[in-house]
Order: C-alpha cells, then structure tokens, then sequence
C-alpha cells in the first residue's frame, strides 16, 4: 500500500482515476468495486448511497451507484461492464464506511464481469496507477487525512 499526500494507494487494485473508483479482481472471478481514498476525501461525509440491486446488468459507463455527501453527489460509473452479484448492504445504514474504509468494508458492489479482458484496458493498475493518481491528487490539490 502506498501513501501519497496521506491518500493511500493499493497498487494491486485497477482504477477509473478520473472518477476515483477501484476495482478488486476476486478469486471467483467477480470484480469488487468501490471509491478510493482520494474520491471520498474530496465527496466529503457520505450521508447516501444508492446501489443497482443483484441481478441488475449494468451496461459499461452507466452507474452501479449512486454517492451522496453533505456537499456531493454524484454516479460511480461502471468501467467494467456486469451483472451485479452483491451489494454491501451495510453501507444504507453506515454510508460513512465509505469514508473510514474505503478499500475494506466500505465497498460498494461485486458484479460478475460480461468482458473484463475488453474493460481492463481503460483502467490502470501497479506503479502506472501510483503515478497517474499522484498527478490527479497535485492536479486537483487533495490531502487526505490518512
């Protein structure tokens, strides 16, 4: 994991660095999804979440979900193209999971990859998404609380 301006970065996950969202390749071959570090800090205190329910496909670009702070809302957007398989139900009770874990319990959706070979080449990962993120967090002035 590394940290930059207090943000922290795990190399090992794919990012959407232009809307702050990583994505986790799980070992059954699901893809988890959730807001970096960088993304909630800039949100703010998430007050609402809304996720697409399990079952529902989400066409690549449209939103999985829905964000909302006491400042912000805004869509996370699918760069991969699935069905959703499950959702972290506990974030309508605690969307601040969100904010205190981004990248452990405050995830969002798991869904099921429709061509993930095709939709992993708009995402950046390893040492390429370090440096891109670090450009995005001196670009748009992010301090993270770490």
């Amino acid at each position: 994991m590394e940290t930059y301006k207090g943000c922290k970065i795990p190399k090992e996950l794919y990012y959407d660095i232009e809307n702050q969202v990583w994505y986790r390749l799980e070992e059954d071959g699901t893809v988890r999804v959730g807001a970096t570090d960088v993304g909630q800090t800039r949100a703010g205190r998430m007050v609402n979440v809304r996720i697409k329910p399990p079952g529902k496909h989400v066409p690549k670009g449209k939103p999985i979900a829905s964000l909302e702070s006491g400042k912000w809302t805004g869509p996370v957007p699918a760069v991969i193209e699935g069905e959703v398989v499950e959702r972290n139900e506990k974030l309508f009770d605690q969307p601040d999971l969100i904010n205190d874990d981004p990248y452990g319990e405050g995830w969002i959706a798991r869904l099921k990859p429709t061509n993930l070979g095709r939709d992993l080449k708009d995402l950046v990962t390893g040492d390429v998404a370090l440096q891109k993120m670090k450009e995005y967090i001196e670009r748009e002035g992010v301090e993270c609380k770490g």
